[in-house]
C-alpha cells in the first residue's frame, strides 16, 4: 500500500513539474509585461481592495455589497492558507531552472509553496463578489484567473499549488454566501405581532391593485413574475416619480386591496393612502433595502402572494407626524420606519441634491465628509425644553442594537416610539461614534435613548431637513409626533 501511495505522488509531481516546465518553455506575448506587475499588485490583496473601493464608488448598493462579500471571503481564504495550508504541507517552491530571467520575481518568496495564496484571494474575492453581483464578477475573473496564472509563469508555484489556491478560494466565497444568506433569514423572521386579523382573502388577486414604483431600488427583479402566475387576477400599474402617489391614492379608492412594489419611501406614500382611504395593505418588496418588509417578516413577493391568497394579516403600528410633509393640504404625515432630524436628514439631503451629477457613491462619501465636518448642531425645543443636538432619531416601535441609528425590531405593534439623540457640543463626528457605542435604552454624556408615546418639537430653525423612511423633506416651525396602535392592516403569512 505505501509502495502505491508513494507511486502515485510521484507520478503526480512527474506530471506538475512537466506542465510548470511547459509553461516556462512557452512565449506568451506580452506576457513578460504584464503578469509579473499583476502578481506584484496582488500582493497582500491590494489589488482586490482597489477593485472593492471601485465598486463602492462607481457600483450599486447591491455591487457594493457584494463587494464586501468579496472582502470577507478573502479574508476568509488568506487566514486558511496562512494557518492551515502552509503549515501543514510543506512543499519546496519550485527550482527555476528553465524559467526565462526576465520572468522572475526580483524577490523571491520564503513560504511554503502550497497552496497558493494569491490564488486563493483572487478567487475568493471573485466568487464573493459574483454571487452577489455576476456582472462585477464576471469583469474580475479574467484578472482572477490571470493573477493565478502568473504565479506558474513567474516560476513560484507549481500548477496543483495555483489548482488547490482557487479551490480554497471558491470554497471560501461559498461559506461566505451561505453565512451571509443565514443572517438574511433571520432577519426575515416574521415579528412578534400579537395583532392577527382578518383580511380580504383573494385567491386570484381579484380586488388587488398592485402599484410598482420603476425607478425603485430592485423594482424590476422584485418578482413581479411571481404575483402574475400567482394572482392573475390583481391590476398592475407602473409609474414612479411625481405620478406615483396620485396612481396610489387612486388605486387606494377603487380596490378592495392596495398593493405596492418599491423600497420603503415607496412603502411608506402605499401606506399613507392606505391609511387614509381604510383598506389594507399588501407589500411587495422592489427596494434596496426593504426594511419594513423584513421587520415584517416578508422575503419576497412569494411570501406576500401567499398571505393575500390566504387572507392573512397582522395590525401594525404607525408613527405619524403633524404637520405633514406638505403643510398646505393639512394632513399629518406618517412613518413605519424612522423619522429624523440631524445629521442623517443633512447627509440625505446632500446626497439626493448630489448624486445627479456625480453618482450616488461618490456622492454619499461627499455628503458625509460635509455633515461631519459641521460646526453647528440643530438647536430646538423638545417636549417644551431647549436642546442643542446632532441627531433626534424616533423609531416606530423599538429598534434593537447599540447606536442612535439602529435597524432591527422585534414588532411592528408596539405602538410606542423609540426616541434617542445625540445632544450638541463637540465635533458631530466624534459625538456620533461615541453615540453608537452605548446602549438602546441608556444615558451618556452625549446620547439619550428612551421610549414615549408623543414627542412635541418646536422652534426648528427655518431651512432643517427631516427624513422619514429614506424620504426627505424642510420641516416645519413646529410639529407634534405621535403613535397610532393597530393602525394598519398588512399582509403576512402566519
Amino acid at each position: 500500500m505505501g509502495d502505491q501511495e508513494l507511486t502515485w505522488r510521484g507520478a503526480a509531481a512527474q506530471w506538475d513539474r512537466m506542465l510548470f516546465d511547459g509553461v516556462a518553455r512557452r512565449h506568451w506575448p506580452a506576457g513578460d509585461r504584464v503578469l509579473p506587475r499583476l502578481g506584484r499588485a496582488a500582493n497582500h490583496g491590494v489589488l482586490w481592495g482597489g477593485a472593492a473601493a471601485a465598486i463602492a464608488v462607481l457600483g450599486s448598493t447591491g455591487a457594493r455589497k457584494a463587494a464586501l462579500c468579496g472582502a470577507a471571503s478573502l479574508a476568509l481564504a488568506s487566514a486558511t492558507v496562512n494557518t492551515v495550508g502552509k503549515w501543514s504541507v510543506r512543499r519546496p517552491r519550485p527550482l527555476l531552472e528553465g524559467v526565462p530571467e526576465v520572468r522572475r520575481l526580483v524577490t523571491q518568496p520564503t513560504t511554503t509553496s502550497f497552496p497558493s495564496g494569491h490564488s486563493a484571494s483572487a478567487f475568493a474575492f471573485t466568487t464573493g463578489l459574483a454571487l452577489g453581483a455576476p456582472g462585477w464578477g464576471a469583469l474580475l475573473a479574467p484578472v482572477a484567473v490571470s493573477v493565478a496564472f502568473s504565479r506558474v509563469y513567474t516560476g513560484v508555484h507549481y500548477p496543483s499549488d495555483v489548482a488547490a489556491g482557487a479551490a480554497l478560494g471558491v470554497a471560501a466565497g461559498l461559506v461566505v454566501r451561505r453565512i451571509t444568506r443565514a443572517v438574511e433569514e433571520a432577519r426575515i423572521d416574521p415579528g412578534d405581532e400579537r395583532k392577527a386579523t382578518e383580511a380580504p382573502a383573494l385567491p386570484d388577486g381579484a380586488g388587488l391593485t398592485v402599484v410598482v414604483n420603476t425607478g425603485s431600488g430592485t423594482a424590476s427583479a422584485a418578482g413581479l413574475d411571481v404575483l402574475r402566475a400567482r394572482l392573475p387576477r390583481a391590476e398592475v400599474v407602473e409609474c414612479e416619480g411625481p405620478q406615483l402617489a396620485g396612481e396610489l391614492e387612486a388605486a387606494a379608492a377603487r380596490s378592495t386591496v392596495l398593493g405596492v412594489c418599491g423600497g420603503d419611501g415607496t412603502v411608506n406614500a402605499a401606506a399613507t393612502a392606505a391609511l387614509r382611504a381604510g383598506v389594507p395593505l399588501a407589500v411587495f418588496p422592489g427596494g434596496t433595502l426593504n426594511h419594513f418588509a423584513l421587520d415584517l417578516g416578508l422575503g419576497g413577493a412569494e411570501d406576500t402572494c401567499r398571505a393575500v391568497a390566504a387572507g392573512r394579516a397582522v395590525r401594525v403600528s404607525a408613527g405619524r407626524f403633524t404637520p405633514g410633509p406638505d403643510p398646505e393640504d393639512g394632513r399629518s404625515g406618517y412613518f413605519l420606519n424612522t423619522f429624523s432630524i440631524g445629521a442623517y436628514p443633512e447627509l440625505l439631503r446632500r446626497r439626493l441634491r448630489w448624486a445627479p451629477r456625480i453618482g450616488g457613491g461618490p456622492a454619499a462619501l461627499l455628503a458625509a465628509w460635509k455633515v461631519l465636518r459641521a460646526e453647528h448642531p440643530v438647536r430646538l425645543r423638545l417636549a417644551g425644553k431647549p436642546r442643542s443636538v446632532w441627531l433626534l432619531f424616533v423609531g416606530n416601535g423599538t429598534y434593537h442594537g447599540t447606536g442612535p441609528t439602529p435597524r432591527r425590531r422585534d414588532s411592528l405593534g408596539e405602538g410606542l416610539l423609540d426616541v434617542r439623540l445625540v445632544h450638541g457640543g463637540g465635533r458631530p463626528g466624534p459625538r456620533l461614534f461615541a453615540a453608537a457605542l452605548t446602549g438602546p435604552l441608556s444615558r451618556s454624556p452625549v446620547h439619550t435613548a428612551t421610549r414615549l408615546r408623543s414627542l412635541r418639537i418646536g422652534d426648528i430653525p427655518p431651512g432643517t431637513p427631516l427624513a422619514y423612511d429614506g424620504e426627505c423633506t424642510p420641516a416645519p416651525p413646529a410639529l407634534v409626533l405621535d403613535t397610532l396602535p393597530d393602525a394598519l392592516t398588512v399582509y403576512r403569512p402566519a
